[in-house]
Protein backbone atom coordinates (compact mmCIF):
# COMPACT_ATOMS: atom_id res chain seq x y z
CA UNK A 1 0.00 0.00 0.00
CA UNK A 2 1.11 3.16 -0.83
CA UNK A 3 2.47 6.02 1.92
CA UNK A 4 1.60 9.04 2.67
CA UNK A 5 5.63 9.80 1.86
CA UNK A 6 5.58 8.34 -1.31
CA UNK A 7 2.78 10.05 -2.62
CA UNK A 8 4.77 13.33 -2.29
CA UNK A 9 7.72 11.69 -4.00
CA UNK A 10 5.33 10.66 -6.74
CA UNK A 11 4.11 14.04 -6.96
CA UNK A 12 7.72 15.61 -6.79
CA UNK A 13 8.87 13.61 -9.31
CA UNK A 14 5.74 14.30 -11.47
CA UNK A 15 6.21 18.33 -10.87
CA UNK A 16 9.36 17.71 -11.94
CA UNK A 17 8.32 16.48 -15.07
CA UNK A 18 6.35 18.69 -15.85
CA UNK A 19 9.04 21.62 -15.26
CA UNK A 20 11.11 20.48 -17.53
CA UNK A 21 8.64 19.57 -19.83
CA UNK A 22 7.60 23.15 -19.81
CA UNK A 23 11.58 24.75 -19.96
CA UNK A 24 12.63 22.82 -22.43
CA UNK A 25 14.15 24.52 -25.19
CA UNK A 26 14.73 22.92 -28.83
CA UNK A 27 18.09 23.69 -30.60
CA UNK A 28 16.93 25.41 -34.27
CA UNK A 29 18.57 25.40 -37.79
CA UNK A 30 16.28 28.20 -39.43
CA UNK A 31 17.82 30.81 -41.15
CA UNK A 32 16.86 34.00 -40.02
CA UNK A 33 16.05 35.38 -43.76
CA UNK A 34 12.73 32.85 -42.72
CA UNK A 35 11.47 34.81 -40.13
CA UNK A 36 12.11 37.98 -41.96
CA UNK A 37 10.26 36.73 -45.19
CA UNK A 38 7.62 35.66 -42.88
CA UNK A 39 6.84 39.16 -41.29
CA UNK A 40 7.04 40.96 -44.28
CA UNK A 41 4.44 38.35 -45.75
CA UNK A 42 2.43 39.31 -43.24
CA UNK A 43 3.31 42.86 -42.62
CA UNK A 44 3.69 44.74 -45.95
CA UNK A 45 -0.79 44.57 -46.53
CA UNK A 46 -0.65 46.37 -43.23
CA UNK A 47 1.92 49.13 -44.24
CA UNK A 48 -0.30 49.18 -47.54
CA UNK A 49 -3.62 49.13 -45.75
CA UNK A 50 -2.15 52.30 -43.55
CA UNK A 51 -1.09 54.30 -46.66
CA UNK A 52 -4.23 54.30 -47.87
CA UNK A 53 -6.05 54.78 -44.65
CA UNK A 54 -7.86 51.66 -44.87
CA UNK A 55 -6.68 49.12 -42.57
CA UNK A 56 -9.09 47.04 -42.22
CA UNK A 57 -8.70 45.97 -45.62
CA UNK A 58 -4.96 45.65 -44.88
CA UNK A 59 -6.19 43.32 -42.03
CA UNK A 60 -7.79 40.80 -44.35
CA UNK A 61 -4.46 40.65 -46.70
CA UNK A 62 -2.45 40.42 -43.63
CA UNK A 63 -4.03 36.94 -42.58
CA UNK A 64 -3.48 35.87 -46.20
CA UNK A 65 -0.10 36.48 -45.69
CA UNK A 66 -0.02 33.29 -43.03
CA UNK A 67 0.13 31.33 -46.00
CA UNK A 68 3.98 32.15 -45.94
CA UNK A 69 3.93 29.59 -43.63
CA UNK A 70 3.22 26.26 -45.41
CA UNK A 71 5.84 26.75 -47.29
CA UNK A 72 7.74 23.00 -47.58
CA UNK A 73 11.99 23.30 -47.89
CA UNK A 74 11.60 21.08 -51.31
CA UNK A 75 13.07 22.09 -54.50
CA UNK A 76 11.44 25.39 -55.90
CA UNK A 77 8.81 23.93 -58.73
CA UNK A 78 7.34 21.67 -55.42
CA UNK A 79 7.53 24.58 -52.72
CA UNK A 80 5.94 26.79 -55.30
CA UNK A 81 2.67 24.38 -56.33
CA UNK A 82 2.28 23.60 -53.17
CA UNK A 83 2.26 27.04 -51.52
CA UNK A 84 -0.30 28.26 -54.53
CA UNK A 85 -2.00 24.64 -53.65
CA UNK A 86 -2.64 26.25 -49.57
CA UNK A 87 -2.91 29.86 -50.70
CA UNK A 88 -6.28 28.00 -52.44
CA UNK A 89 -7.14 26.50 -49.81
CA UNK A 90 -6.90 29.08 -47.02
CA UNK A 91 -8.81 31.02 -49.95
CA UNK A 92 -11.74 29.44 -50.30
CA UNK A 93 -11.95 28.64 -46.01
CA UNK A 94 -11.90 32.56 -45.62
CA UNK A 95 -14.89 32.18 -48.32
CA UNK A 96 -16.82 29.87 -46.53
CA UNK A 97 -16.37 31.61 -42.88
CA UNK A 98 -17.52 35.21 -44.29
CA UNK A 99 -20.59 33.34 -45.89
CA UNK A 100 -21.29 31.68 -42.71
CA UNK A 101 -21.76 35.02 -40.80
CA UNK A 102 -24.54 36.34 -43.24
CA UNK A 103 -26.38 33.00 -41.83
CA UNK A 104 -25.50 32.45 -38.18
CA UNK A 105 -27.39 29.40 -37.27
CA UNK A 106 -25.02 27.76 -40.17
CA UNK A 107 -22.15 28.95 -38.67
CA UNK A 108 -21.43 25.55 -36.69
CA UNK A 109 -21.87 23.66 -39.48
CA UNK A 110 -19.67 25.31 -41.73
CA UNK A 111 -16.89 25.32 -39.63
CA UNK A 112 -17.07 21.72 -38.44
CA UNK A 113 -17.54 20.56 -42.41
CA UNK A 114 -14.55 22.64 -43.36
CA UNK A 115 -12.50 21.34 -40.09
CA UNK A 116 -12.95 18.09 -41.17
CA UNK A 117 -12.62 18.45 -44.73
CA UNK A 118 -9.04 20.91 -44.33
CA UNK A 119 -7.50 18.08 -41.88
CA UNK A 120 -8.31 15.39 -44.34
CA UNK A 121 -6.35 16.95 -47.08
CA UNK A 122 -3.75 18.12 -44.97
CA UNK A 123 -3.27 14.30 -43.54
CA UNK A 124 -4.01 13.38 -46.94
CA UNK A 125 -0.91 14.80 -48.04
CA UNK A 126 1.23 15.45 -45.31
CA UNK A 127 1.29 18.58 -44.76
CA UNK A 128 3.09 19.54 -41.89
CA UNK A 129 3.36 22.24 -39.03
CA UNK A 130 0.70 24.37 -38.59
CA UNK A 131 -1.37 21.74 -40.41
CA UNK A 132 -4.82 22.91 -40.64
CA UNK A 133 -4.64 25.35 -38.15
CA UNK A 134 -4.15 28.66 -40.14
CA UNK A 135 -6.83 27.19 -42.52
CA UNK A 136 -9.88 27.14 -39.65
CA UNK A 137 -8.38 30.74 -38.00
CA UNK A 138 -8.91 32.09 -41.50
CA UNK A 139 -12.62 30.44 -41.32
CA UNK A 140 -13.24 31.14 -38.06
CA UNK A 141 -11.77 35.19 -38.57
CA UNK A 142 -14.39 35.67 -41.28
CA UNK A 143 -17.19 33.97 -39.69
CA UNK A 144 -16.75 36.72 -36.88
CA UNK A 145 -16.10 39.19 -39.16
CA UNK A 146 -18.95 41.79 -39.58
CA UNK A 147 -20.16 42.70 -43.06
CA UNK A 148 -23.02 42.30 -45.42
CA UNK A 149 -23.28 39.86 -48.64
CA UNK A 150 -22.16 42.38 -50.93
CA UNK A 151 -18.70 42.79 -49.35
CA UNK A 152 -18.30 38.95 -49.99
CA UNK A 153 -16.51 39.38 -52.98
CA UNK A 154 -14.52 42.44 -51.98
CA UNK A 155 -13.40 40.72 -48.33
CA UNK A 156 -12.44 37.30 -50.44
CA UNK A 157 -10.15 39.36 -53.18
CA UNK A 158 -8.50 41.02 -50.50
CA UNK A 159 -7.36 37.88 -48.57
CA UNK A 160 -6.25 36.50 -52.13
CA UNK A 161 -4.19 39.41 -52.82
CA UNK A 162 -2.18 38.91 -49.63
CA UNK A 163 -1.80 34.82 -50.16
CA UNK A 164 -0.29 36.05 -53.63
CA UNK A 165 1.83 38.72 -52.50
CA UNK A 166 3.01 35.79 -49.72
CA UNK A 167 3.44 33.23 -52.90
CA UNK A 168 5.80 36.27 -54.46
CA UNK A 169 7.36 36.58 -51.37
CA UNK A 170 8.11 33.09 -51.29
CA UNK A 171 9.17 32.73 -54.45
CA UNK A 172 12.17 35.89 -53.83
CA UNK A 173 13.56 34.06 -50.67
CA UNK A 174 13.52 30.34 -52.19
CA UNK A 175 15.39 32.03 -54.98
CA UNK A 176 18.13 33.85 -52.51
CA UNK A 177 18.12 30.52 -49.65
CA UNK A 178 18.46 27.60 -52.50
CA UNK A 179 21.78 29.14 -53.28
CA UNK A 180 22.78 28.75 -49.81
CA UNK A 181 21.01 25.53 -48.21
CA UNK A 182 20.52 22.23 -50.65
CA UNK A 183 15.85 21.72 -50.77
CA UNK A 184 15.25 18.72 -49.38
CA UNK A 185 14.10 15.93 -51.48
CA UNK A 186 10.48 15.04 -52.06
CA UNK A 187 9.57 12.02 -50.30
CA UNK A 188 6.50 9.93 -51.93
CA UNK A 189 3.26 10.14 -49.77
CA UNK A 190 2.86 7.10 -47.71
CA UNK A 191 -0.12 5.09 -48.34
CA UNK A 192 -3.23 6.63 -46.39
CA UNK A 193 -4.82 4.73 -43.45
CA UNK A 194 -8.41 5.13 -42.66
CA UNK A 195 -7.54 5.63 -39.31
CA UNK A 196 -5.36 8.79 -39.83
CA UNK A 197 -6.70 10.43 -42.71
CA UNK A 198 -10.98 9.32 -42.29
CA UNK A 199 -11.28 8.75 -38.29
CA UNK A 200 -8.93 11.40 -36.55
CA UNK A 201 -9.84 14.30 -39.13
CA UNK A 202 -13.69 13.50 -38.10
CA UNK A 203 -12.99 13.60 -34.38
CA UNK A 204 -11.21 17.25 -34.60
CA UNK A 205 -13.59 18.33 -36.87
CA UNK A 206 -16.21 17.29 -34.37
CA UNK A 207 -14.16 18.71 -31.74
CA UNK A 208 -14.01 22.22 -33.42
CA UNK A 209 -17.31 22.24 -33.76
CA UNK A 210 -18.10 21.40 -30.29
CA UNK A 211 -15.90 24.18 -28.50
CA UNK A 212 -18.01 26.78 -31.12
CA UNK A 213 -21.46 25.48 -29.97
CA UNK A 214 -20.10 25.47 -26.53
CA UNK A 215 -18.98 29.48 -26.99
CA UNK A 216 -22.13 30.44 -29.13
CA UNK A 217 -24.40 28.51 -26.14
CA UNK A 218 -22.21 30.58 -23.08
CA UNK A 219 -23.10 33.44 -25.63
CA UNK A 220 -19.37 34.54 -26.25
CA UNK A 221 -19.08 37.70 -28.68
CA UNK A 222 -16.42 37.29 -31.59
CA UNK A 223 -15.57 33.60 -29.79
CA UNK A 224 -13.58 33.01 -33.11
CA UNK A 225 -10.68 32.17 -30.57
CA UNK A 226 -12.29 29.30 -29.28
CA UNK A 227 -12.04 26.74 -31.76
CA UNK A 228 -8.23 27.95 -33.35
CA UNK A 229 -7.39 27.15 -29.56
CA UNK A 230 -9.12 23.89 -29.58
CA UNK A 231 -7.74 22.37 -32.94
CA UNK A 232 -4.09 23.89 -32.03
CA UNK A 233 -4.42 21.59 -28.74
CA UNK A 234 -6.06 18.86 -30.72
CA UNK A 235 -3.72 18.52 -33.52
CA UNK A 236 -0.45 17.08 -30.79
CA UNK A 237 0.95 13.85 -32.59
CA UNK A 238 0.32 11.97 -28.63
CA UNK A 239 -1.46 12.43 -25.41
CA UNK A 240 1.42 13.94 -24.11
CA UNK A 241 2.31 16.24 -26.70
CA UNK A 242 -1.98 17.37 -26.21
CA UNK A 243 -1.17 17.93 -22.69
CA UNK A 244 1.90 20.07 -22.49
CA UNK A 245 0.72 22.09 -25.70
CA UNK A 246 -2.50 22.77 -23.45
CA UNK A 247 -0.25 23.81 -20.66
CA UNK A 248 2.55 26.19 -22.54
CA UNK A 249 -1.10 27.75 -24.57
CA UNK A 250 -2.82 28.49 -21.35
CA UNK A 251 0.03 29.99 -19.88
CA UNK A 252 1.52 31.67 -23.06
CA UNK A 253 -1.80 33.27 -23.64
CA UNK A 254 -2.48 34.83 -20.34
CA UNK A 255 1.20 36.14 -20.26
CA UNK A 256 0.54 37.40 -23.19
CA UNK A 257 -2.52 38.74 -22.58
CA UNK A 258 -0.92 41.14 -20.25
CA UNK A 259 1.74 41.98 -22.92
CA UNK A 260 -1.45 42.87 -25.45
CA UNK A 261 -3.00 44.87 -22.25
CA UNK A 262 0.14 46.85 -22.31
CA UNK A 263 -0.16 47.63 -25.96
CA UNK A 264 -3.81 48.24 -26.30
CA UNK A 265 -3.08 50.61 -23.46
CA UNK A 266 -0.91 52.71 -25.89
CA UNK A 267 -1.80 55.16 -28.20
CA UNK A 268 -1.13 53.23 -31.54
CA UNK A 269 -2.43 54.63 -34.96
CA UNK A 270 -2.10 52.65 -38.06
CA UNK A 271 1.49 52.70 -38.54
CA UNK A 272 2.53 52.04 -35.64
CA UNK A 273 0.45 48.91 -35.07
CA UNK A 274 2.09 47.47 -39.05
CA UNK A 275 4.97 47.78 -37.00
CA UNK A 276 4.32 46.13 -33.87
CA UNK A 277 2.36 43.24 -35.92
CA UNK A 278 5.80 42.81 -38.08
CA UNK A 279 7.95 42.88 -34.82
CA UNK A 280 5.24 40.18 -33.20
CA UNK A 281 5.37 38.36 -36.65
CA UNK A 282 9.29 38.00 -36.61
CA UNK A 283 9.67 37.15 -32.93
CA UNK A 284 6.90 34.08 -33.34
CA UNK A 285 8.83 32.54 -36.44
CA UNK A 286 12.23 32.51 -34.20
CA UNK A 287 10.79 31.53 -31.56
CA UNK A 288 8.09 28.75 -31.99
CA UNK A 289 10.39 26.17 -33.35
CA UNK A 290 12.27 26.49 -30.23
CA UNK A 291 9.67 26.98 -27.84
CA UNK A 292 5.94 26.85 -28.33
CA UNK A 293 4.42 28.17 -24.94
CA UNK A 294 7.04 31.17 -25.48
CA UNK A 295 6.03 31.22 -28.69
CA UNK A 296 2.26 32.23 -27.96
CA UNK A 297 3.31 35.11 -25.69
CA UNK A 298 3.59 36.99 -28.96
CA UNK A 299 1.11 35.13 -30.62
CA UNK A 300 -1.50 36.34 -28.72
CA UNK A 301 -1.13 39.85 -29.01
CA UNK A 302 -0.50 39.69 -32.62
CA UNK A 303 -4.08 37.38 -32.96
CA UNK A 304 -6.14 39.92 -31.33
CA UNK A 305 -4.17 42.59 -33.35
CA UNK A 306 -5.10 41.14 -36.58
CA UNK A 307 -8.38 40.72 -36.16
CA UNK A 308 -9.56 43.74 -33.70
CA UNK A 309 -7.08 46.12 -34.85
CA UNK A 310 -9.71 48.01 -37.19
CA UNK A 311 -11.89 48.73 -34.34
CA UNK A 312 -9.39 49.62 -31.80
CA UNK A 313 -10.91 52.96 -29.48
CA UNK A 314 -14.10 51.70 -29.45
CA UNK A 315 -14.59 50.14 -26.43
CA UNK A 316 -12.68 49.34 -23.80
CA UNK A 317 -9.50 46.92 -23.33
CA UNK A 318 -10.07 44.80 -20.49
CA UNK A 319 -13.55 43.00 -21.93
CA UNK A 320 -11.52 42.23 -24.69
CA UNK A 321 -8.60 40.42 -22.19
CA UNK A 322 -10.81 38.35 -20.09
CA UNK A 323 -12.79 37.36 -23.53
CA UNK A 324 -9.60 35.95 -25.19
CA UNK A 325 -8.68 34.58 -22.05
CA UNK A 326 -11.86 33.03 -21.63
CA UNK A 327 -12.37 31.44 -25.29
CA UNK A 328 -8.85 30.55 -24.87
CA UNK A 329 -9.55 28.24 -21.48
CA UNK A 330 -13.13 27.26 -23.33
CA UNK A 331 -11.00 26.04 -26.28
CA UNK A 332 -8.11 24.25 -24.75
CA UNK A 333 -10.66 22.33 -22.32
CA UNK A 334 -12.69 21.16 -25.54
CA UNK A 335 -9.23 20.21 -27.16
CA UNK A 336 -7.90 17.97 -24.41
CA UNK A 337 -11.42 16.21 -24.01
CA UNK A 338 -10.73 15.49 -28.25
CA UNK A 339 -7.29 14.45 -27.48
CA UNK A 340 -8.06 11.92 -24.64
CA UNK A 341 -10.83 10.42 -27.12
CA UNK A 342 -8.41 10.94 -30.10
CA UNK A 343 -5.28 8.85 -28.56
CA UNK A 344 -7.96 5.98 -26.95
CA UNK A 345 -7.73 2.52 -28.08
CA UNK A 346 -10.95 1.90 -26.65
CA UNK A 347 -13.09 4.88 -28.49
CA UNK A 348 -11.16 3.77 -31.76
CA UNK A 349 -12.84 0.66 -31.35
CA UNK A 350 -15.90 1.47 -30.68
CA UNK A 351 -16.16 3.97 -33.39
CA UNK A 352 -14.38 3.25 -35.91
CA UNK A 353 -16.68 0.40 -37.51
CA UNK A 354 -19.73 2.16 -37.60
CA UNK A 355 -17.95 5.41 -39.08
CA UNK A 356 -16.41 3.04 -41.64
CA UNK A 357 -20.55 1.94 -42.47
CA UNK A 358 -21.82 5.88 -42.47
CA UNK A 359 -18.96 6.83 -44.93
CA UNK A 360 -19.30 3.94 -46.92
CA UNK A 361 -16.05 3.63 -48.08
CA UNK A 362 -13.74 0.85 -48.66
CA UNK A 363 -10.02 0.84 -46.99
CA UNK A 364 -7.46 -1.97 -48.27
CA UNK A 365 -5.87 -1.80 -45.29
Amino acid sequence: MMTQTSRWQRLGLLLRDEWRQLTTVRPSDRPWQMPFAAALATGLPLLVGAWFDRMDYGLVSSLGGLVFLYMPETPLHHRMVSLMACAFGMTACYALGVMSHLVPPLMMGVLTFTAILVTMVCRFYRVGIPGSLFFIMAASIGAYSPGSLMEVPLKVGLLAMGCLLACAIAFLYSLHILRLRAPRPVEPLPRPTFDFVVFDSVVIGLCVGLSLALAQLLELAKAYWVPVSCLAVIQGMSLRAVWDKQIQRLLGTAIGLIVAWGLLMMPLDKWSISFVMIVLAFVIEVAVVRHYGFATIFITPMTILLAEAATLGEGAVMPLIQARFLDTVLGCATGLLGGVCLHSPGFRALLTPPLRRVLSVKWRL
